[in-house]
């Protein structure tokens, strides 16, 4: 690692725990209109299908509905875990919805995807944390979509390696597991995770062949060092792939933003992962694990 890059990054913001700024010009967003985006909350709505867009408040939703793009949530909107950062519902789920690997590969397959992205909520009270569900969509989308790469952005199956071995199985075009932020923080941030655990699970993932992906925020109260320090942890568990995006506080009752991130100190970012040997990072104020991810698998072509 070149350390005149890593001090210029740790000289370029201020410290954690300074008075906050108001959210920055780079931060706003345009509200989401036009026929795109309507044609695509309607053919979500009649599939009976949740997203992540949509459940998350991701600020890009405007953005990808109108480029006829979404990442469909499986296994309900109800988490069993209660990250502090995160919009979902959290809960105990009370159903599992075994039609639902067959709507979301009807849905992919009418909105025409190349590259389809899915994600879930955690499912922690059930046996395999929803792995057969996983696999049973990866599988429809396969029949119904044989030319759609599948990027699978999955939970960590409380390190139930038997449960990640099934989906692995169905062989997604991309493994995606997200950190979601620095060791330090992961007990307000992600009281249910382990670190060690996530880049365990990444491991697997690649020893068994496949493309991986992961990511983490900036803005939680980490310092760039600690920044720097995941993306180590990351590549030497020969992860492919990563983004790293500015954390956006959803509503009071969510974790505070502690600083917001320059576009110039993402760019380094970006620069220092690429001289670590990632394959791809997209980092950006506005970058969510998601985000242009078709572009981003596009470099391992």
């Amino acid at each position: 690692m070149n350390h005149k890059a890593t001090a210029d990054i740790l000289a370029s913001e201020p410290a954690p725990g300074l008075p906050r700024p108001a959210k920055p010009d780079w931060l706003k967003v345009s509200l989401p209109t036009g026929a795109p985006y309507q044609a695509m909350k309607q053919l979500i709505l009649e599939h009976g299908l949740h997203t992540v867009c949509e459940s998350a408040a991701c600020p890009n939703r405007g953005e990808c509905w109108s480029r006829s793009t979404a990442t469909l949530m499986i296994l309900g909107n109800v988490c069993t875990r209660s990250c502090g950062f995160c919009n979902v519902a959290t809960g105990r789920p009370t159903e599992l919805d075994l039609d639902e690997p067959r709507r979301v590969a009807e849905a992919v397959a009418l909105m025409r995807l190349k590259y389809a992205v899915i994600t879930s909520v955690n499912r922690d009270e059930l046996s395999d944390g929803g792995a057969s569900i996983w696999a049973e969509t990866i599988r429809r989308l396969r029949a119904a979509c044989p030319d759609t790469r599948v990027e699978v952005l999955i939970p960590d199956f409380c390190g139930k390696w038997e449960a990640l071995q099934v989906v692995l199985e169905a062989r997604p075009d991309v493994v995606n597991h997200n950190v979601e932020t620095v060791p330090r923080l992961y007990l307000p941030v992600r009281p249910q995770g382990d670190f060690q655990r996530s880049l365990e699970l990444l491991r697997r993932a690649k020893d068994c062949g496949m493309t991986t992906k992961s990511g983490l925020m900036a803005g939680l109260g980490e310092c760039d060092e600690e920044i720097v320090e995941v993306l180590r942890a990351l590549r030497s568990a020969r992860v492919d792939l990563v983004t790293i995006g500015q954390y956006m506080r959803p509503t009071e009752k969510h974790l505070p933003v502690a600083r917001y991130v320059s576009p110039e100190t993402f760019d380094r970012y970006r620069r220092l992962g690429m001289e670590m040997g990632f394959v791809n990072v997209f980092s950006g104020p506005l970058v969510r694990s998601s985000y242009h991810a078709e572009a981003q698998a596009q470099a391992l072509a």
